[in-house]
């Protein structure tokens, strides 16, 4: 069996010039790409990855998904785990993958820059191991994307100086390609030509900025294997539902005519009416090797925008593959117990002298327990806790909600006082080893939306997911605790719950933020700060040497 290997990857962060929808555009990109590079692995290989920032902006790099197990220094995200790499400088990622197999992926973590700059990780089995399905004809990735004709990082720092909601996307995108749907875009549709009969193993992934969608290919089905880089048992459907931040690997055989077939997303908008969202279609085209290149491809009938039915269907049905390779027991019992209600909320215009562009005068915020959180800037939580720096952060962030309430009375929506929040850097701190239940209960705040909740540094199991509010007498007597799925990222139910289990195995600040990242950039986040262990292995390692400061 070969031993492990050493993946190393250099990323030049710059601009680039793309012409889209009619108009060229300067973006942000990795080596001059969209998407950026693919980075193949094998489970235990080392990932060295060194990352120049030619860019005007800062940068960070996270890993999405993947453990980071003694590797939190490599995490990525902005004032978490390190300080930003600021233009002209550069920072050197290395990390080993360990007990992941299947579909991740990487994206910038500072600011809205990941809009532009992500690309696929997959992670391979060992040399010798063998899938637990069939080896597929070939493995193609399909990135779900989002794009703006404006900069970015102007349109959410215009939102938050003026306290308002930033502009919607003006497109989607299929392997950073819009589709022939799109003005200007007829040479800008993906192609995946197959060969009739073959089996691909499509590893899709939602790196959309701030929409959940709908994926769906004219007349094929599809059988869901993987999630998150988790395997699932073999899920039948005709249409897949992704949200910012997950994966999923499905396998579609080419065994309709010989023709061309379009594979078509859109939005799943659960925020209702009333709240903007894209409401265009990105397609690329599935091409049988014999069809004729001018026919007109099929076109899939997508679920409807607010199809939350087949959207709670698909998100519920997925359960992970029981036995296989790196599956684990769901804890059975907790040591910790957690009620996090998570949504939209208001804060006071900040400038006596104007008004804000939010609800009645207000600004637009979120939080988790009313605590809306806001990110240090003259160092990163894991240096703090680290070197034991006081000031930069409190480790009491609250088990239960300050106060309880109908959390999805849809008559809510502005309710004073309960709308209001804060802003806080608060913490939770966990002991090594410390199995956690959390429940995640949506509110309806400004608007109830269903919100994907990440998790880096550990995966969760999913023991159930329900709408309204969460009843621990009759909803506890429906947790999965055999077979459920394994995620790091969550859809929690639009006006409803998700309840979730972990163990915090891994020693280091582990952050957790809504993927929405317009609900992240107003404060729909947290970190678990876990502690050391006993053994030399649950031991966090001192930073690198070249790790940025602030």
């Amino acid at each position: 069996m070969a031993s492990a290997a050493v993946v190393e990857k250099t990323f030049n962060v710059g601009n680039l010039t793309l012409e889209r929808l009619c108009e060229k555009r300067v973006i942000t990109a990795v080596n001059g790409e969209l998407p950026g590079p693919i980075i193949r692995v094998r489970e235990g290989d080392t990932v060295i990855v060194h990352v120049i920032n030619q860019s005007p902006y800062n940068v960070t790099i996270h890993w999405h998904g993947v453990f980071q197990l003694q590797s939190a220094w490599a995490d990525g995200p902005e004032y978490i785990t390190q300080c930003p790499i600021v233009p002209g400088n550069n920072y050197t990622y290395k990390f080993n993958v360990t007990k992941q197999e299947g579909t991740l992926f990487w994206h910038a973590h500072f600011s809205w820059l990941r809009a532009t700059l992500y690309g696929a990780f997959i992670i391979l089995p060992k040399n010798g191991y063998s899938l637990p399905y069939a080896k597929p004809y070939k493995d193609v990735p399909i990135l779900l994307g989002e794009w703006f004709n404006g900069n970015v990082i102007d349109i959410i720092d215009e939102a938050i100086a003026s306290g308002g909601a930033p502009n919607i996307s003006d497109a989607f995108t299929i392997n950073g390609q819009p589709g022939d749907l799109y003005s200007c875009s007829k040479n800008q549709t993906y192609t995946l030509t197959v060969k009739a009969g073959k089996t691909y193993l499509l590893r899709i992934i939602n790196a959309a900025l701030n929409n959940e969608l709908f994926f769906k290919i004219a007349g094929h089905n599809l059988t869901v294997v993987g999630i998150d880089a988790s395997y699932t048992e073999p899920y039948h459907t005709d249409v897949i539902v992704i949200a910012p931040g997950q994966t999923v690997d499905a396998q579609l055989t080419a065994n309709q005519s010989s023709g061309r077939y379009y594979m078509a997303a859109h939005a799943y908008d659960s925020g209702g009416p009333g709240l903007a969202y894209d409401n265009t279609t990105t397609t690329g085209i599935i091409q049988y090797e014999e069809a004729n290149t001018s026919s007109v491809p099929e076109m899939p009938v997508l679920p409807a925008f607010n199809d939350t039915a087949t959207a709670h269907r698909f998100y519920t049905n997925l359960t992970s593959l029981k036995g296989g390779r790196h599956w684990i027991h769901t804890p059975k019992q907790c040591d910790t117990q957690m009620f996090v209600t998570e949504g939209l909320g208001l804060l006071p215009c900040d400038d006596t002298n104007a008004t804000c562009e939010g609800p009645n005068g207000n600004r637009f915020a979120a939080s988790l327990n009313n605590a809306s959180f806001e990110l240090p800037s003259t160092l990163s939580i894991l240096q703090a806790y680290y070197y034991n720096v006081s000031g930069i952060y409190t480790a009491d962030f609250p088990d239960q909600p300050p106060v309880e309430f109908d959390y999805t009375d849809t008559n809510l929506s502005l309710s004073v006082p309960l709308a209001f929040t804060s802003k806080v850097t608060r913490v939770k701190q966990l002991k090594y080893n410390e199995t956690v239940q959390m429940v995640l209960q949506n509110t309806a705040f400004v608007t109830t939306e269903n919100h994907p909740v990440h998790l880096h540094g550990m995966n969760f199991f999913v023991v159930a997911q329900g709408f309204g509010n969460y009843d621990s007498n009759t909803d506890g007597n429906n947790f999965n605790l055999v077979n459920p799925q394994q995620r790091n990222t969550i859809a929690v139910p639009v006006g409803g719950w998700a309840v979730i289990r972990f163990q915090a195995n891994n020693p280091g600040v582990w952050f957790m933020h809504c993927h929405l990242d317009t609900h992240f950039s107003w404060g729909f986040a947290t970190a678990f700060v876990v502690e050391n262990g006993p053994i030399a292995s649950s031991i966090l390692p001192p930073p690198p040497s070249d790790l940025p400061q602030c």
